[in-house]
């Protein structure tokens, strides 16, 4: 259902029920869920590469998982929603950087996973949509983080058409950052883990915390959060480590 790979700082996580195009139920998403608590909190663990085993990344809900909670009352239904919306909570707030690898078909809450990462690659046989409304439902869980990457007039419209498009619109709309060949997609994932590699991993994570306090403050509470922010990590270990690796033209220590 899940298959859990280390290679050195790097931890993949593919989604492994190639058979029903990695559909998501409530079993997929809580071990998805429990992975990335684990790696959190494990400093081996550098960046989080997020895969689809088989021909596609991932369809969405799992059909025949929506078909048994018609049945279950509007109660455990928002029960249910909750849980998964905590599982994209949990990429998007991820405290180390999160890479997509997107081939094949990405539909629903699987496009949902790629808004909420980090890095979005994909290949460029690769496809996109919001098929929600088709269903007589809309894409409220995910609607957030594709909101963050689409914006709301171009949500707006592919959440109601329910239209498939490809990755050259993908990348032209902001939902991925790069479109490679197939055969080329995981020599270009490759090079964005070694990208991020070269990062203070104290720096990336108060990267990603620096983004989240900034968006929504006034200017004035902007300028005190970030020059606090700066003098704290100026004066911090790893601040001084790579401001000294630089000076004297050597790679910082967390560069292996």
């Amino acid at each position: 259902m899940l298959e859990v790979e280390r290679n050195g700082p790097r931890l993949t996580l593919r989604l492994a029920r190639p058979e029903i195009g990695n559909a998501f139920d409530a079993d997929l998403a809580n071990r998805l869920g429990e992975a990335l608590e684990s790696a959190a909190t494990d400093d081996g663990v550098r960046v989080v590469l997020l895969s689809g085993a088989g021909k596609h990344f991932s369809a969405g809900a799992d059909l025949s998982y929506m078909q048994r909670m018609r049945g279950a009352g509007r109660e455990a239904n928002a029960d249910d929603a909750r849980r998964t919306q905590r599982l994209f909570a949990r990429v998007a707030e991820f405290p180390k950087p999160v890479v997509a690898r997107v081939h094949g078909a990405a539909r629903g809450g699987g496009v949902g996973l790629v808004a909420a990462v980090d890095v979005a690659l994909a290949s460029t046989a690769a496809t996109f949509a919001f098929t929600e409304v088709r269903l007589g439902i809309v894409p409220a869980m995910i609607a957030p983080f594709v909101l963050e990457r689409l914006g709301p007039a171009r949500a707006r419209r592919l959440f109601l058409t329910g239209e498939t498009f490809g990755a050259a619109e993908a990348l032209a709309w902001g939902l991925v950052d790069t479109v490679t060949a197939p055969e080329e997609l995981d020599g270009a994932v490759d090079r964005v883990v070694g990208q991020l590699l070269r990062g203070g991993p104290i720096a990336q994570r108060e990267v990603k915390r620096l983004v989240a306090d900034v968006r929504f403050r006034d200017p004035g509470q902007t300028a005190t959060l970030t020059a606090d922010r700066i003098a704290e990590l100026r004066v911090s270990d790893e601040g001084q480590e790579g401001m000294a690796a630089f000076l004297e033209k050597r790679p910082p220590r967390w560069v292996t």
